[in-house]
């Protein structure tokens, strides 16, 4: 039995390593007998193709319910972040404010593939993650004021903050460090022969830090049950993708022995159907995924940021793409009414403003508490509002 050598998979391994020696469990470290490769997603055309041929199952099916819930999210994610903008304008966020305008789809997409009991490393352009698990808006406006409403009591910012009662871990700074936590989940799962995945996302400026390798190394040897989704989002903070790397990241998956699907990340469902194949493949014990969704930032790095730096025409390009005035047009021509959704999610965006600004700021006695673990940190399921785990239960 080959015993497991890099301590940075996690912390959220350790009761799977108490277990490791505990058993008899064996690691299949054997070489992946199928091919491996790049399978290349264009549009939302193609994603019966994209959830079929990279991970070699169905297409997942969805309802008109769960395509409602999509847009929601994505809504929700976009008026929760333009109200906390003028919040931060206000002076009412303290520091500097980050949001994922135009990455609503990569957002979401990914995050409705997961089940209860699957486990999430959220970034802080990825809101509509939080929402698609069960976080509310009124908390996360509290949070980003600092309240001690908010999701971690009036600490961490807007930034830094996930909700481990509904299974997610909180994102820390150094990017794509992330990753190496999710592969921590995984190794864990795995070693308890469980049926669950793990799944993080990260920038394509990540893709460029040591840890990024280490994460796809020791997921690939190992092959965890972990879906990693590389927001493309054409910019390192001002950094072209040109002058980020000669190769695209996705080209990268086999040679750490997984496959690399790459999809238009501002088409919603393309997206959640290679998470949903993804997920599938990591449940079977297949191993992990490399999901590269192109998008674009259509914000600056931070609100510090005036984006200068985007050519015009670039960025008008982009703007026609927006996925959610895409996904509605793709939905009202289905018949599903697409103004009931907005009114209320800004119904909904509205008493959550007034609930968070209500809320009273912490005590200054607290803000030592929770500084250290005194004990194993226990994380949650969470909300799974696909259809097919409602059917699940049923």
């Amino acid at each position: 039995m080959i015993a497991p050598t890099n301590a940075i998979w996690g912390m959220y391994a350790k009761r799977g390593l108490r277990e490791w020696r505990g058993t008899n469990y064996e690691c299949r470290f054997a070489g992946i007998s199928e091919e491996i490769g790049v399978e290349r997603v264009a549009t939302s055309a193609a994603r019966t193709e994209a959830a079929g041929e990279a991970g070699h199952f169905e297409a997942a099916p969805l309802t008109a319910d769960d395509r409602r819930a999509l847009l929601r999210f994505m809504l929700l994610m976009r008026t929760t972040e333009e109200r906390a903008l003028s919040l931060y304008q206000q002076g009412k966020v303290p520091g500097s404010f980050y949001d994922g305008r135009g990455q609503e789809a990569t957002a979401v997409g990914p995050a409705f593939a997961l089940g209860p009991r699957d486990r999430a490393c959220i970034l802080h352009r990825d809101l509509g993650a939080h929402f698609v698990r069960g976080v509310t808006p009124d908390r996360v406006l509290a949070q980003m004021m600092g309240r001690a409403g908010g999701v971690t009591g009036g600490k961490d910012a807007n930034m830094h903050f996930a909700e481990r009662r509904l299974g997610c871990v909180q994102m820390v700074s150094m990017l794509p460090d992330m990753a190496l936590v999710a592969c921590g989940l995984a190794v864990a799962f795995q070693m308890r022969r469980e049926r669950r995945a793990a799944m993080t996302w990260f920038g394509d400026g990540a893709t460029a830090n040591g840890q990024w390798h280490e994460a796809m190394n020791i997921a690939g040897i190992r092959r965890l049950p972990v879906v990693f989704v590389l927001e493309n989002n054409q910019w390192a903070y001002s950094t072209p993708n040109e002058l980020e790397f000669a190769v695209d990241p996705v080209e990268r998956a086999p040679a750490y022995g997984f496959p690399g699907v790459k999809v238009d990340g501002n088409d919603v469902e393309a997206v959640f159907q290679a998470a949903a194949a993804a997920c599938a493949r990591a449940r079977a014990g297949e191993g992990p995924t490399l999901i590269e969704a192109e998008t674009m930032r259509m914000h600056g790095h931070g609100a510090h940021d005036d984006m200068r730096y985007v050519p015009q025409e670039m960025f008008e390009r982009w703007q026609a793409r927006d996925p959610i005035p895409r996904y509605e047009e793709l939905l009202a021509g289905e018949g599903i009414s697409v103004q009931e959704i907005r009114a209320n999610v800004k119904e909904e965006v509205d008493r959550a403003t007034e609930w968070a600004l209500d809320q009273p700021m912490p005590d200054p006695s607290d803000a030592t508490s929770g500084v250290f673990a005194d004990a194993d940190p226990e994380l949650g399921d969470a909300e799974a509002p696909w259809s097919r785990w409602k059917a699940a239960d049923a």
